[in-house]
């Protein structure tokens, strides 16, 4: 017992550990469930599963924690700044003397935990480019092979099947029935767009869907793999999940969007006698346009039948004629005045000395090459004495400053390493080896 510093009073001190006790059994007794707002602050998600995170508001902050089982049930991802609602118990931890929420149910503040989810995965995908219309696959127009996805129970198979057959008789519909809510849904729907692509290849477009139901219902066509499996596909993909105002993941990765079942048959499938209608009409219509064209044709007949030129085929040559008559008449002169001037210039060519007397010309070709060869000895013979004269005083001037001149005085030249000219003491070390080049070898030393 110690007695108190204030109005004699003893005291009893307790541990640190006892009181972490105490504080902790008081904080799980008064709080062993309470409802927080605040904003989601650095969340962390450890191999564990566990994920840890801050609560806080402009004032304080709390550590929470939502552990593994917990953590699995949340449809959205816990973001950074995402303002929740936290429902859990505080917690004192003796060991680090921490106080924190342990969370067991979370949920956004501003909308329901569905909607963030479905914001959150279409913000994602968008960005990888899922959503682009540019990779999205154009729908066959005729298409005969057509797979459906979707549950044998619901109204969706029914409605498909009477607006297929009813639209167009003779097509092969294939279908691979599945769960279309609850938590298998999404992966066998996947699986199952997977599996039309490799069993089923030559399938020409695939109808996946279910009819209308809540967000709940329809969650398993926002769920990611779902998504990833419509892109994937090499069979292009119409999606027709819920009523007109359902807008799920599912529409927006699929090569073409229908607001109802019912609606994705009619798009993909011809109306049988409306074709056939639409047949006729161009039938008719082509039948028309090759009267036109007959009598088209049977009108210029008669046009050319009744032309004078068939009647008297000759006439269709005079204007010709009389076109090459007035080419003829002018041509002529031109002609005769081009043979005048040939015949002056040949005139001129034949009086010409040369070919009166071919002898003369060659005699005179061969003196003029004796005069340029007598001309041209002489020269040559001065420029190769004075390229001599010029090659021995050159040769000279170099023998004179080879150093092989040097050494025959009774110099050497030393060298280090075999290539190095060792021009000062300073070149070399104690103990290097040298090589002294004389006139008639070469020595070998070394530095002492």
């Amino acid at each position: 017992m110690i007695e108190g510093l204030e109005h004699g009073t003893a005291v009893s001190p307790i541990t640190v550990s006892e009181l972490s006790r105490r504080v902790k059994e008081l904080l799980e007794a008064g709080f062993s469930e309470v409802f927080v707002i605040g904003e989601v602050s650095q969340p962390k998600t450890y191999g564990s599963g566990h994920t840890y995170f801050t609560l806080k508001d402009q004032e304080s902050q709390l550590p929470a924690v939502l552990f593994k089982g917990n953590a699995a049930e949340l449809r959205f991802e816990l973001e950074h700044g995402l303002e929740v609602v936290a429902r859990g118990r505080l917690s004192h931890y003796p060991g680090s003397g921490r106080t924190q929420l342990i969370v067991s149910w979370l949920q956004p503040k501003a909308m329901g935990p569905l909607q963030l989810a479905y914001e959150q995965l279409k913000r994602k995908l968008e960005a990888e480019g899922l959503f682009d219309p540019a990779r999205k696959r154009p729908i066959p127009r005729f298409p005969v092979r057509i797979g459906l996805v979707t549950s044998l129970q619901g109204a969706a198979i029914r409605d498909m099947l009477s607006v297929l057959t009813r639209r167009f008789s003779g097509l092969d519909i294939r279908i691979l029935p599945v769960p279309v809510q609850g938590a298998d849904a999404a992966p066998r729907i996947a699986e199952a767009i997977a599996d039309f692509n490799e069993c089923f290849p030559d399938t020409e477009v695939l109808l996946v869907g279910r009819g209308g139901g809540s967000l709940e219902d329809l969650w398993a066509f926002n769920e990611e793999s779902v998504a990833r499996a419509i892109a994937a596909s090499l069979i292009p993909v119409v999606s027709c999940v819920g009523h007109e105002t359902d807008f799920t993941i599912a529409d927006l990765a699929a090569d073409l969007r229908a607001p109802t079942p019912s609606a994705a048959a009619e798009l993909v499938v011809q109306d049988r006698e409306a074709l056939l209608e639409h047949l006729d009409s161009l039938r008719q219509r082509l039948g028309r346009c090759i009267l036109a064209v007959l009598r088209g044709f049977a009108d210029r007949l008669g046009g050319l039948a009744r032309s004078p030129f068939l009647s008297d085929p000759a006439r269709l040559f005079e204007a010709p004629a009389q076109r090459i008559d007035a080419l003829a008449g002018r041509l002529t002169p031109s002609v005769r005045e081009l043979l005048r001037r040939l015949e002056e210039r040949l005139g001129r060519t034949a009086s010409a000395p040369a070919l009166r007397d071919p002898g003369r010309l060659t005699a005179l070709r061969e003196a003029r090459v004796l005069e340029l060869a007598g001309r041209l000895a002489p020269a040559v013979q001065r420029t190769l004495l004075h390229a001599d004269a010029e090659l021995r005083r050159l040769a000279g001037g170099l023998d004179a400053l080879s150093p092989l001149k040097v050494l025959a005085r009774g110099y050497a030249i030393v060298f280090k390493g075999g290539k190095q000219v060792v021009r000062s003491v300073q070149d070399v070390s104690v103990f290097d080896e040298i090589q002294v080049r004389l006139q008639d070898g070469e020595l070998k030393a070394r530095v002492t």
